[in-house]
């Protein structure tokens, strides 16, 4: 099956009740995965020409409301998943009891965080948005990572993206952060088994990603054109009907 992530990421504000109401939303548009981000604030991100920080700040989810999130996630029945941006926030994932670990781009050369991670024996997803090498990288000796091809702009141009030269039996999947549906399900024609986009139920809230963000409605059209993906390629009739083997995460 193709994953669909919603990142809600920042984007409940620092309010766990919007947050919840994201969760639930993601579940009822379409996800597999309400997806948060795990970070010090103080420490990731810069306080000086950073017209965000007091907003990082604020968003910042301490270990009790990540229990409290993760614990909602199982009760709507969606995933949760974060990316962590150090060691002890992927302990906490340990003790959240994840299927699988997130690893932003902008942690792709992060070697410590990496090997913490490694050392959960957690599957991983790495966004390579920030990779400048030529080959993928080499998470140690460590097999069970998926990739996804990204762009690192907010928004990204269509025009950026160069689908026709992006293989997707190397990539698993795409991180989107373009505005609209359209990279998303040009990506899934081609071949992604994962999705990643950024989630909100207003992009005119305040903050930074939420103008590029999906709305609930455009995650209903990535859900449905999956279907219709799935329908086309292989007769899958229904959701009940378990896809062929090309659509494994393995």
């Amino acid at each position: 099956m193709i994953k669909i992530i919603a990142e809600i990421g920042q984007n409940h504000n620092g309010d766990m009740s919007l947050a919840r109401e994201l969760i639930a939303a993601a579940k009822g548009s379409g996800a597999d995965v309400a997806k948060f981000q795990l970070y010090d604030a103080a420490a990731l991100f810069p306080k000086e020409r950073n017209e965000w920080y007091e907003y990082n700040c604020k968003t910042e989810i301490n270990f009790d409301q990540a229990l409290e999130l993760a614990n909602e996630c199982r009760r709507q029945g969606i995933e949760f998943m974060a990316s962590p941006f150090d060691c002890e926030r992927v302990r906490w994932l340990e003790r959240l009891h994840v299927s699988q670990i997130k690893l932003a781009s902008r942690s792709i050369c992060d070697t410590k965080l990496i090997e913490a991670i490694v050392a959960t024996n957690l599957p991983v997803i790495a966004s390579l948005g920030l990779w400048t090498k030529s080959v993928f990288p080499t998470i140690g000796s460590f097999g069970q990572v998926s990739y996804l091809y990204c762009i690192c702009k907010y928004p990204t141009p269509l025009s950026d993206f160069y689908f026709d030269k992006v293989d997707f039996t190397k990539y698993s999947g795409f991180s989107d952060h373009s505005i609209g549906v359209t990279a998303s399900i040009v990506a899934m024609s081609r071949g992604a088994k994962i999705i990643e986009k950024h989630f909100t139920l207003d992009k005119t809230m305040h903050g930074p990603d939420h103008a590029g963000s999906m709305t609930p409605n455009e995650l209903k059209e990535i859900s449905e054109f999956r279907k219709s993906l799935v329908q086309c390629l292989y007769g899958v009739k229904d959701e009940t009907t378990k896809p062929p083997n090309i659509f494994s995460l393995s």
